[in-house]
């Protein structure tokens, strides 16, 4: 077995039985760090190998994780104490920072990224996310004075407080667990609520990794933050249903984010949902199209195109289709990708040889419904690489162009005017990016046409801890990261008094 990086030589502060002894990570439950009778394995995506193996949490475990949170979120004084929860979480980002390399290299065993994106959205810009709430809440108003107003011959003084929205359980996936697992605990944590963060079964160690960090190297208050593993989903379906849970984060599939909606609302749970996408990238006959066929298809295959955001549908004109499908094919050929630990890498491996397989598959289908396979298609090993995949002759309602992929495939549409490529854009149960190229004021009326949440105009990068980031459409409810990321943690309670 592979030896699996470790965070603070893997301090355990409990655990006894030979089952319990083989976990690389322990879970923080109620202030411990735990395991469990039984562990399950993660692998290494870019070799197929075991690297370790995490507890696997029980519906026991996940009962006992909230109730905790519960008692914390009740019996402390976290969710009053501003001054406290700013001196936490800039510990917190300290112990991120100081521990930053080991993360990274866990990041990359587990994930497959590659030095490129450790350096950013897997893992240093989620560290930022943690040191942008704590600067935030130094400053933040949580006080709105409202004034007086007379009523019944009196005056009466209105205010509104913001204050934390209690229990909160945070479910993430597995392609981006640092970015996921970080972009929900900080504002959560800055806006006084506890958790109880579920990390994706085929990235567990990493997500416990985070949880370990903040055992040994900070004063949150035990059950204020408590992380779990585990392969059985009805681990999830505690968090979803629990009465005691007040609000549910999720990101990952629009199907789970349906689901997930039905079982909160039994008890009317808030809920953030961060979900699918099948974002397009608009080319007008007035762009640069080397420009847009460059960012095409690296921004496709970055982390083997294992985003939801990522622009997998091309719309170009019919009459520079030929053109600009020759552009993007040759940029494709020059992608470097294979092993993640090589800096030279550009991408790495999907994550499982189950998501190969899916990937594979919706090609093949597509291909039989008469898209044709201008280059990809392949499966590579060892692990489970699956070459850059380009496809064109798309149906627009077919399911390559209307179903989430999750792999490096990039389907290219002809459209006839802006008119014909902002219907194509919009015609999506998905609304969570795009992107456009052509001239800026041309450009910008098509952005503003299209059902999203983000957009990128020529290339602009949206992506950073102060830009909210979420969906429009069956892409999700709520914003996560800057200001309206803290504000999905927060209720508004108004008050009066009257003025003698």
């Amino acid at each position: 077995m592979s030896q699996t990086p470790t965070i603070d030589g893997g301090r355990q502060v409990d655990g006894s039985g030979a089952s319990e002894q083989q976990a690389d990570r322990r879970m923080l439950i109620d202030g411990e760090l735990v395991g469990s009778a039984t562990t399950f394995a993660s692998q290494n995506p870019a070799t197929g190998e075991v690297i370790g193996h995490a507890p696997d949490g029980t519906v026991a475990d996940a009962e006992r994780a909230v109730a905790a949170a519960r008692r914390a979120f009740d019996a402390g004084d976290w969710a009053t104490n501003v001054e406290f929860r700013v001196h936490c979480l800039e510990q917190f980002h300290t112990a991120l920072v100081e521990h930053r390399d080991e993360l990274a290299a866990l990041t990359t065993a587990e994930v497959g990224a590659t030095p490129a994106l450790t350096q950013g959205a897997q893992l240093d810009q989620p560290i930022a996310i943690v040191k942008y709430y704590a600067d935030l809440l130094r400053d933040y108003p949580l006080t709105e004075d409202l004034g007086n107003v007379e009523s019944r011959g009196m005056q009466h003084h209105r205010w509104v407080e913001k204050e934390a929205g209690g229990v909160v359980a945070a479910i993430i996936a597995y392609n981006y667990p640092n970015q996921l697992a970080l972009a929900k605990l900080a504002p959560a944590l800055a806006a006084g609520c506890t958790v109880v963060l579920k990390g994706a079964p085929d990235t567990p160690l990493v997500t416990l990794a985070l949880g370990e960090l903040i055992a040994n190297h900070t004063d949150i208050p035990a059950g204020v933050v408590n992380v779990l593993s585990s392969s059985d989903p009805e681990v999830g379906a505690v968090l979803t249903t629990s009465a005691d849970v007040d609000m549910v984060t999720f990101t990952g599939s629009t199907p789970t984010g349906r689901r997930i909606m039905a079982a909160a609302s039994e008890t009317l749970k808030k809920v953030f949902l961060e979900l699918g996408g099948k974002s397009a990238a608009i080319v007008l006959d007035d762009a640069d199209f080397g420009t847009a066929a460059m960012f095409s298809a690296f921004s496709m295959v970055t982390h083997a195109g294992q985003g939801c955001a990522l622009t997998s549908r091309l719309l170009v004109p019919r009459k520079h289709h030929d053109e600009i499908v020759e552009m993007v094919k040759t940029n494709f050929s020059h992608v470097r990708y294979g092993d993640p630990t090589d800096p030279k890498t550009y991408m790495g491996p999907l994550i499982s040889e189950k998501q190969r397989d899916k990937v594979d598959a919706m090609v093949r289908r597509a291909v039989e419904a008469g898209a044709t396979l201008v280059t990809g298609g392949e499966k590579k090993g060892p692990g489970y690489f699956y070459t850059p995949t380009l496809l064109t002759d798309v149906d627009p309602g077919s399911e390559i162009a209307q179903e989430e992929v999750f792999g490096p495939v990039l389907v290219v549409i002809a459209y006839e005017d802006d008119d014909d490529a902002v219907r194509i854009a919009n015609d999506s149960i998905y609304g969570l990016s795009g992107a456009v190229f052509g001239s800026e004021e041309r450009a910008l009326n098509i952005a503003r046409r299209i059902r999203t949440g983000t957009f990128s105009i020529n290339g602009g990068n949206y992506f950073s801890p102060d830009s909210p980031f979420g969906g429009f459409k069956q892409s999700g409810i709520g914003r996560e990261m800057g200001s309206a990321g803290l504000e999905e943690f927060l209720e508004s309670k108004t008050f009066a008094t009257v003025v003698s």
